[in-house]
């Protein structure tokens, strides 16, 4: 048995991925954005949660795939990433699970459309279920965490 993970579930253009809980801050409901100009498509703006202003970056948008209606399943995912907040928008957001390192896999060159570098590995849950694990600290290259900082000052 390898270490056990606590991992929470989201899923974008129909495809179930997982980040670390220890990476994740708050899941919250959608809310008006406010648009930063000169940003890249994919960052869709700022929030204000609870005092905090959050850039906000559609995950979708980041991986190039399609970006879905919002609803009422729809959740910016909050997590910390290099001591920095910043919101996902997700298509959902509704499970929790352990993971046993055992599970995971390296990740292939290429998983739905995303290069291997923003994975941490493929996790086979049952018989016929696959999680991708992503790695947030490449998700969020660090010029784009500074464009993102800029965005704060």
């Amino acid at each position: 048995m390898g270490n056990e993970m606590k991992i929470i579930i989201f899923t974008l253009a129909n495809e179930e991925y997982g980040i670390d809980v220890d990476k994740v801050k708050t899941i919250e409901r959608m809310q008006p954005i406010t648009r930063v100009p000169k940003t890249p498509s994919f960052v869709k703006g700022v929030i204000n949660l609870r005092g905090v202003v959050v850039p906000v970056i559609h995950l979708a948008g980041r991986f190039d795939l399609p970006e879905t209606e919002v609803t009422d399943n729809t959740r910016i995912v909050i997590v910390s990433v290099r001591d920095m907040e910043v919101g996902f928008v997700v298509d959902s957001a509704n499970d929790v699970i352990d993971l046993d390192s055992d599970m995971i896999s390296a990740p292939p060159e290429l998983v739905g459309g995303i290069r291997a570098k923003y994975l941490n590995g493929v996790a086979k849950i049952g018989e016929n279920r696959l999680l991708i694990l992503l790695n947030l600290e490449e998700v969020l290259s660090k010029s784009e965490l500074k464009q993102l900082v800029d965005i704060e000052e």
